[in-house]
């Protein structure tokens, strides 16, 4: 009982001190850098259980992370520079307002329910909610730090006006033309052929946001076997027909079209385009069956050291949030471990974000563009019948891998943002199962995730190999924005 006294007298000076503060004309002091992670948080649960693929969550990320740096930006006191003039087509973000200052953080919280809000439109109304009760918190709580009323409104104004310049760039990147658009996949045995079934993935998906599967559904527009059990949760039931926000379902092909989407920073997919890959062939001898060799001679005898880190860094949609939050998880780690101030904290989420969003435009253009069969087809048909994969085959083409490739792009980042001397432990899959996983730098968990897809088997070398090559030269291109302002 003693214990709770001193808090309730502290909760009571509060309020005096706060307009003691506001009195003597003192500014409100710098946000707190968790404003920044309450929001890394909070996106990594609306894609785990909006139930999305990863290159749409990639997109959501990208455009949210920068609502929230711009938010920061427009707060001169930030040192911050706006990236107006520096993104692909994006030249319409309004000038910081003449007439007074405004506060950042106000600026980032409001800019960003406004751009979550509509890039969620299409998702459960849960979501929507806590994006707005978020917002409204944060807002309040920099009210009651101290920022003047006329600075509050002048922020909320402001972050409307970004935000609504944010999304009329969004609407021209191409995302919506792919909507609903139909791929019809070839039938070659020289090319990839979608080998995921239901049933492999329901065991390695069901976790606190996937827990009841009923085929009752209104959300299920094929037959019960060809769906994905991600869209058939009666406790998170959506929408039938066309939306922006697809449940991932591992039985159709993944996006097809994202390769032609505008990216954010490169040129175009191709900008940092990998060498092609081999041709397909089943003769010994063949260029692509020394690449299936080499393969199956690396995961024909797994040690159990193997096996667990394939596990660890599977990151199935649903289950642990996909690959690219993955990194957006480790991130929100990143702000707590090194200090960093609020707007140091935006812009590490955005800079990561964007290489994450333009690595899945980038991989994708190669994929299927190329159409290179999954290891899993070929090691059956050439060289062992029963061969099993150690997590279920992704529905997209194999080359080059999307965990190396987007991996690559944010450790780039975050090495040039940090350095690469901090060990860390990733801890962003314990409730899924995973234990907390020690790294003694970024580079050693990018190759290790690079390796992971082999082990996991559902990538030969060249994919991850040249994936990491593509990742670092978007990563590059990324890390090149100018973010700062100099004197």
């Amino acid at each position: 009982m003693s214990a709770s006294v001193p808090v309730f007298r502290a909760a009571r000076l509060v309020p005096a001190l706060l307009l003691l503060s506001v009195a003597c004309g003192r500014t409100a002091p710098a946000p707190d850098p968790q404003l920044v992670a309450q929001w890394t948080r909070s996106s990594l649960a609306f894609v785990r259980t909006e139930r999305l693929g990863p290159p749409v969550a990639s997109r959501i990320s990208a455009y949210a992370a920068l609502a929230l740096y711009e938010g920061f930006a427009a707060d001169a006191r930030s040192g911050l520079r706006t990236l107006n003039g520096q993104l692909n087509q994006l030249t319409t973000l309004p000038p910081a307002p003449t007439d007074g200052a405004v506060d950042g953080a106000t600026v980032a919280a409001v800019a960003e329910r406004i751009v979550l809000d509509s890039l969620f439109r299409d998702g459960f109304a849960t979501t929507r909610n806590t994006v707005d009760s978020l917002a409204a918190a944060q807002v309040a709580a920099r009210r009651a730090a101290g920022v003047a009323e006329a600075e509050a409104q002048r922020s909320e104004a402001h972050a409307q006006a970004l935000a609504a310049a944010i999304l009329a760039w969004a609407a021209e990147d191409g995302f919506f033309a792919t909507r609903g658009r139909v791929w019809d996949a070839p039938k070659r045995r020289d090319q990839w052929e979608n080998t995921a079934t239901l049933d492999q993935y329901v065991p390695q998906t069901l976790s606190g946001q996937s827990d009841f599967v009923s085929t009752t559904n209104p959300n299920v527009r094929l037959d019960a076997e060809q769906a994905s059990e991600k869209s058939v949760f009666t406790n998170r039931p959506k929408e039938a027909g066309p939306t922006t926000l697809p449940t991932f379902n591992p039985t159709r092909p993944t996006e097809p079209y994202w390769g032609t989407l505008r990216p954010f920073v490169i040129r175009d997919g191709d900008e940092c385009a990998p060498p092609p890959p081999p041709a397909y062939d089943e003769k010994p001898g063949s260029a692509f069956h020394a690449m299936g060799q080499a393969f199956y001679d690396s995961v024909k005898a797994l040690t159990p050291q193997q096996r667990e880190i394939a596990l660890f860094w599977a990151d199935n949609p649903v289950a642990t949030g996909t690959p690219g939050f993955h990194w957006i998880s480790v991130v929100n780690q990143m702000i707590a471990r090194r200090g960093l101030s609020a707007p140091a904290a935006a812009e590490l989420y955005a800079l990561t974000s964007l290489a994450i969003a333009d690595a899945f435009i980038g991989c994708w253009k190669e994929k299927y563009r190329s159409m290179v069969v999954r290891p899993v087809a070929y090691v059956q048909r050439v060289f062992d019948p029963g061969y099993r994969t150690v997590i279920p085959t992704p529905p997209f083409p194999e080359y080059t891998s999307g965990h190396s490739v987007q991996s690559a792009a944010a450790v780039t980042v975050l090495i040039a943002q940090l350095g690469d001397t901090i060990a860390f432990v990733d801890s962003s899959q314990v409730d899924v199962g995973q234990p907390p996983r020690p790294f003694p730098s970024f580079s050693a968990a990018r190759d290790e995730v690079a390796w992971s897809r082999v082990f996991a088997g559902v990538h030969y070398i060249p994919a991850v190999v040249d994936g990491v090559t593509q990742g670092n030269c978007i990563g590059d291109r990324v890390k090149a924005l100018k973010t700062r302002v100099t004197p």
